[in-house]
């Protein structure tokens, strides 16, 4: 395994081993970081909770009188980004529904998906996919600020585009064991054009370049209550099982980027260091699944990052097999379900 040189924004770490997979717990900073963050986004997170639910659940009624909901089973093929509401895609998109081995077993509406209650107190656990994109002049990664009508965990900085492969799409979005086994996983490929289009307003033709060249590098499984944004009894939250792709291009000088402004607020290239004076400003919200990625393997040296080229052109960082799991800080724990520790020991 990797470790990572302890900094002041990498505090915490903690791994256990077993079998052929490994547990991962903290790495998110100090808690009185995150403390502080939660405290930043307070004054806020009850209009948007209540404005939220309504938002869904007005569009859930209006969509089942006029018969145009699809159902979890439904094809997706349809999917047309310029035109539905955030409430909307809550309704429609249909996730893929995961065993804890990553096993594709059924499938459910984001919505539901994203709900903490104390039947799932962490909701229910689905596949998703990061990308980071790289400017390989400068190393520079492009972040984005999740837009502010984000339903869950708005306002936050993250990396490049953090999304769902579907069901019923086409091209394809579902990998099956073997596309994992051998790191191909060409429906997480076809999803991330998908929303990088989508999110970014990326050019058609240089996406489907981009995606024959995604680097796979490994999986992710956590979980969080967003309760910086809808409090400790939030009804939201991510439990998700997340691919990493890393990409590059040659300079970001010959990138025209068009952000939807329902999904992205503002993005920003960075350097390492960069990013780190950012998670340093207590004035900025972060992503957990960002944090916990970029902790763990992009930042304090000898990570992905320093070597993009070796990241890129080798397998030397990918990891197919393990499926690395953590608990979020205590901070992003409760919910409506009141969860707690579950993929880690507790202290």
């Amino acid at each position: 395994q990797m470790k990572t040189k302890t900094t002041k924004t990498t505090m915490m770490h903690r791994w256990q081993h077993g079998g052929s997979r490994s547990k991962f717990c903290g790495a998110f900073g100090s808690p009185a970081a995150w403390n502080r963050q939660i405290i930043a986004s307070t004054s806020r997170r009850n209009h948007f909770t209540s404005t939220a639910i309504a938002s869904v659940s007005n569009t859930n009624i209006n969509m089942n009188n006029n018969n145009q909901a699809s159902s979890p089973s439904s094809p997706s093929t349809s999917w047309d980004g310029t035109s539905m509401s955030q409430a909307q895609f809550m309704e429609r998109d249909t996730v893929l529904v995961t065993d804890h081995n990553d096993i594709v077993t059924s499938s459910a509406t984001k919505k539901d998906s994203h709900i903490f209650n104390p039947t799932n107190p962490r909701g229910i656990l689905h596949r998703a996919f990061s990308v980071f994109l790289f400017d390989a002049s400068t190393s520079e990664l492009l972040l984005q600020k999740r837009a502010s009508t984000k339903i869950t965990f708005p306002n936050v900085w993250t990396n490049t585009c953090c999304s769902h492969p579907l069901h019923g799409m086409e091209p394809n979005e579902v990998d099956g064991v073997e596309d994992v086994k051998d790191g191909s996983v060409g429906g997480v490929r076809n999803a991330a054009v998908r929303k990088l289009g989508h999110e970014l307003g990326m050019d058609k033709g240089e996406l489907e370049t981009m995606s024959e060249e995604f680097k796979f590098l490994t999986r992710v499984h956590y979980w969080a209550a967003d309760t910086v944004t809808h409090g400790e009894k939030s009804p939201w939250g991510e439990h998700e099982i997340d691919y990493i792709l890393f990409a590059t291009i040659p300079t970001k000088n010959s990138l025209a980027l068009n952000p939807h402004p329902e999904e992205v607020d503002d993005i920003r290239w960075v350097t390492q260091s960069q990013l780190l004076q950012m998670f340093d400003d207590e004035t900025l919200l972060f992503s957990p699944w960002f944090r916990i990625i970029a902790n763990k393997w992009m930042v304090g040296g000898g990570g992905w990052w320093d070597d993009l080229d070796r990241t890129m052109n080798t397998n030397a960082f990918c990891d197919y097999e393990t499926i690395h799991r953590f608990d979020p800080p205590e901070e992003h724990m409760g919910g409506e379900g009141d969860a707690g520790p579950w993929l880690c020991d507790p202290e």
